[in-house]
């Protein structure tokens, strides 16, 4: 299972190669042991970190995260991470934007 919905390249407006982009990314941490990278949920969804994209939330970060049981990768608010189900495999709530595209 994966990404449903239209390629990125039709949302973004331009054919994009992920190999392409030279950037690094340094996924960081929150202040809760539920925000801490390669923390698993009761649901087994597994965080990833953020990377300083603001959630949806007051004052929330958008955490990467990934379901360990189909693979399926969303955004995440931070405050919801304790008790967050997979979009695809489990009926959770839609994932958020958790990356960033910089300018060229």
């Amino acid at each position: 299972m994966g990404r449903k919905g239209p390629p990125l390249s039709s949302l973004l407006g331009e054919e994009i190669n992920m190999h392409d982009i030279d950037i690094q990314i340094e996924w960081q941490e929150g202040s809760g042991e539920s925000v801490e990278i390669d923390y698993l949920n009761p649901n087994c969804q597994q965080y990833c970190g953020h990377c300083g994209v603001p959630g949806t939330d007051h004052r929330q970060y958008a955490y990467k995260t990934e379901c360990t049981i189909c693979g399926y990768v969303y955004g995440t608010n931070g405050a919801d991470m304790h008790e967050r189900r997979c979009p695809e495999c489990q009926e959770g709530s839609p994932g958020i934007k958790y990356w960033r595209i910089p300018n060229r």
